[in-house]
This record gives structure tokens, C-alpha cells and sequence, in this order.
């Protein structure tokens, strides 16, 4: 007869993230990215590297629209951030609203315009 060993397998303890209190002013960046880590359980460098791969992919995402296609890009469930290019437009000949007098309006350059949009679960939380 052959005894069995049971092996007792311990698991590593389940972290525990410390209770989260709303800030009386709006956090710094220092301290959004300390709040993370500690939430997470990860170190504040791999944190700060997150925000800095979220940033490049960003840049990427929305490098360059075209007039005819908006670029975007989604934060899953917290924002939807779009970027649209707008052509420029020529000094023209007009009615000014105030005076109700003609006026030259001046040119305006070409430039890219950016909205963001709160998505579903950001309005919930609010």
C-alpha cells in the first residue's frame, strides 16, 4: 500500500485595495497615478507606464483626420474622444450681428477640432 501525501496548497492572500475617499480638491497627476497603484495593487511606475501607452496609442488613433472621415477613439465605458479636421475659410464679405453693418470677416486657418463625448457608464457614475 503506497500513502498519498496531500499537498496543502496555499494561495497567495487576496489583496485587499484600501476604502477609496472622493478628494475635497481635483487630484494631481502625482496623485491620481499613487491612488491607482494602490487600488490596484501594481507599482506607481507601471501605472505611469499605462497612462503613457494609453497616451501613444491615442496620439496614433487620432493623428491626421481627413475631411471626409473623423478619427476616434474609445476609453471603454468612460469617454469617446473624436478629432475632425476643418478646412480652412476665406476672409469674407458679411453682416455683422451687433451692428447690423457690413463687415470683412478674417480668414480662418485650417485646424482640427476635438470633442469629447461621456459614454453610458461616466453618466451613471455622476
Amino acid at each position: 500500500m503506497v500513502k498519498s501525501k496531500s499537498k496543502s496548497t496555499k494561495s497567495a492572500p487576496a489583496f485587499k485595495a484600501p476604502k477609496l475617499s472622493p478628494a475635497s480638491k481635483p487630484r494631481s497627476k502625482g496623485e491620481v497615478y499613487k491612488v491607482l497603484s494602490e487600488q490596484t495593487g501594481i507599482h506607481r511606475k507601471q501605472v505611469v507606464a499605462v497612462f503613457e501607452a494609453l497616451g501613444k496609442v491615442m496620439s496614433v488613433d487620432l493623428a491626421k483626420p481627413s475631411q471626409d472621415k473623423p478619427k476616434v477613439f474609445q476609453v471603454p465605458g468612460l469617454m469617446k474622444v473624436t478629432a475632425k479636421y476643418k478646412p480652412a475659410q476665406p476672409a469674407r464679405k458679411g453682416i455683422d450681428p451687433f451692428t447690423k453693418q457690413e463687415k470683412m470677416f478674417k480668414a480662418k486657418p485650417a485646424s482640427t477640432q476635438l470633442k469629447i463625448r461621456a459614454l453610458k457608464a461616466l453618466k451613471a457614475m455622476v
